[in-house]
């Protein structure tokens, strides 16, 4: 048995041995911490911490939002958002869907700019995520927060989806078809529910369902079925002969092509690539599109993850985003005659308005 000085000794050694342990594993998470600031990959975005202690912002944008042509307006939000925090934003741009939203549910990002679906899949993934702002309509209001869907196909092929004097979507069992991602809402769950509404009527696919869209081949519904990973390239898909039909929306588009014939945003409506259309557009001038459906569809929300980000800070956001001075910033709210790439443009009364979850369930009825 131990006497009681040498048992005191030891007891002396375990506490220093302890405490030199844990001054170590602090040390090591102050210089982890402080090695990945500045550092705009996924891996270090996420900085872990308290979110009373971050200093640095974080926002993911979808693929859609990430090209080159559209930081000046990435950098403008971001400015907003570092001048109402008094913290620095770092901007994390994708090139695909799922990379932005799992950033966004597992705290990589501590902000996201998304579509209505992507924004329910991160929601339904953590229900920390709390949506900020949304877009308006030319009213001012929610009432017509929407921007549109398409369905086109190339202009030299319209004669296969004429119906009388307007055009269809009868004729698209078949073929080669063009998705966004299965995350968008106007590149794949708006257009998908419209095919299944369209055709389940017919006995022959009275059971097809959304899932039997995203895949073609022998026995499926279309003979091939592409994803353009964004937008634009859902576009390019059409426009190079890849795809008869391409799934994709007005906004995300409208940087690069010109109207051409009929009326914006009605089935009809021959859109053609401007002739200094950046990339992907840059080898595509002139090429032109025809809309055989149009629908319109939810604005996309900034979102933010409640995990990371304050009380505080997320209402600070919100007031700032709503301000005057950020509807009137002409970097982030081009003017309609302006010639520059942009996300949101000033027509009537638009401006960003705060938005809560349940003004997105219209979009989650559509998963039912």
């Amino acid at each position: 048995m131990l006497n009681n000085k040498k048992a005191k000794v030891i007891v002396v050694k375990k506490f220093t041995l302890m405490m030199t342990i844990v001054l170590l594993v602090i040390m090591t998470a102050c210089s982890s911490n402080t090695g990945n600031e500045g550092n705009n990959s996924l891996a270090s975005a996420n900085k872990g911490g308290s979110k009373e202690e971050k200093d640095t912002l974080t926002i993911a944008w979808l693929p859609n939002e990430s090209s080159g042509d559209l930081k000046d307006t990435r950098d403008a939000i971001g400015e907003v958002i570092e001048k109402a925090t008094g913290k620095k934003v770092e901007h994390f741009t994708t090139t695909d869907y799922i990379i932005a939203i799992e950033a966004l549910a597992n705290g990589s990002a501590d902000l996201a700019y998304m579509g209505a679906t992507a924004y329910v899949e991160a929601k339904n993934k953590n229900a920390n995520l709390q949506p900020l702002v949304v877009n308006s309509g030319e009213s001012g209001t929610l009432d017509d927060a929407v921007y549109y869907g398409w369905l086109a196909v190339n202009e030299k092929d319209t004669d296969q989806y004429k119906d009388g004097d307007s055009y269809s979507i009868a004729n698209i069992q078949g073929k080669r078809f063009s998705f966004v991602s299965n995350s968008s809402t106007s590149g794949f769950k708006v257009p998908s529910n419209e095919i299944v509404a369209t055709f389940s009527k017919q006995d022959t696919y009275k059971a097809l369902t959304a899932e039997d869209l995203m895949e073609g081949g022998k026995n499926q519904f279309f003979s091939e079925v592409l994803y353009g990973g964004s937008h634009q390239g859902s576009a390019v898909n059409l426009l190079t002969d890849k795809a008869d039909i391409a799934a994709f929306c007005d906004t995300c588009v409208s940087n690069y092509v010109d109207l051409k014939e009929g009326e914006a945003n009605r089935p009809g409506a021959v859109y053609t690539v401007k002739n200094n259309a950046e990339q992907p557009f840059d080898q595509l001038a002139d090429k032109s599109f025809r809309l055989i459906s149009v629908t319109p569809v939810l604005n996309g929300p900034f979102v933010a993850n409640l995990d990371q980000m304050s009380e505080e800070d997320f209402n600070a956001i919100v007031k700032a985003m709503t301000a005057e001075e950020t509807t009137m910033n002409e970097r982030i709210f081009l003017p309609e005659d302006s010639e520059s790439s942009g996300l949101f443009w000033k027509t009537g009364d638009t401006h960003f308005v705060p938005v809560e979850d349940p003004w997105f369930n219209p979009i989650r009825e559509l998963s039912k």
